[in-house]
């Protein structure tokens, strides 16, 4: 579940240590010598950090001939700071009920939708992305877990391309993803239709 997700990131964030080294990758990539030096700790220490960081996908690493260099991922750190308060406060407009739509987004579905449900395109628009993902997903069940299979045939009921929605439901955050299980994000962090 999404709030799991957001407990981890939370109690992994809650150490000065693990703060102090994304401060330093929000600067740029750094090698984990380079960051032990800064803070002037020992490697085995910045390494134990760092694989906490990297469990929670807030830091990437990449190779470099015999060089380890570590990213900050600055989408995850934003989706998670902005997550809970969102969550709490419902912060930015309520997300689309399909019972209470407004006409334009009513109009919106009636673009992109046949008579029988199926999509006829998948919208380039953000904001009309959004409406018809919203849609789709108000008809999944709250709190199943879906095999990724399940997920591609109930999507091919409505387009034929399941990955890219599959895809489109993971980056609007409506979907939560691990290890080839899905499931769905409590509303108030879905994305915010602008």
């Amino acid at each position: 579940m999404q709030i799991e997700k957001l407990v981890a990131f939370h109690k992994t964030m809650g150490d000065v240590t693990r703060i102090r080294i994304i401060s330093i990758l929000a600067n740029g990539p750094k090698r984990g010598q380079a960051i032990a030096g800064i803070l002037s700790l020992t490697a085995p220490t910045i390494s134990h950090h760092l694989t906490k960081l990297k469990e929670i996908n807030l830091v990437r690493d990449r190779r470099e001939k015999n060089s380890v260099y570590y990213f900050l991922n600055d989408d995850v750190l934003q989706h998670y700071s902005r997550a809970l308060p969102e969550m709490i406060l419902k912060k930015g407009e309520s997300k689309m009920d399909t019972q209470k739509l407004s006409g334009e987004q009513k109009k919106i579905l009636e673009n992109f939708l046949t008579a029988d449900g199926r999509l006829k395109t998948i919208p380039a628009q953000r904001k009309k992305k959004l409406i018809v993902l919203y849609h789709i997903a108000s008809l999944l069940e709250n709190g199943r877990k879906y095999e990724e299979k399940d997920l591609n045939s109930f999507i091919q009921t409505f387009h034929d391309d399941y990955a890219t929605i599959r895809r489109e439901l993971i980056i609007g955050s409506i979907m939560y993803r691990e290890n080839s299980i899905y499931e769905l994000n409590p509303r108030e962090m879905w994305a915010t239709i602008e």
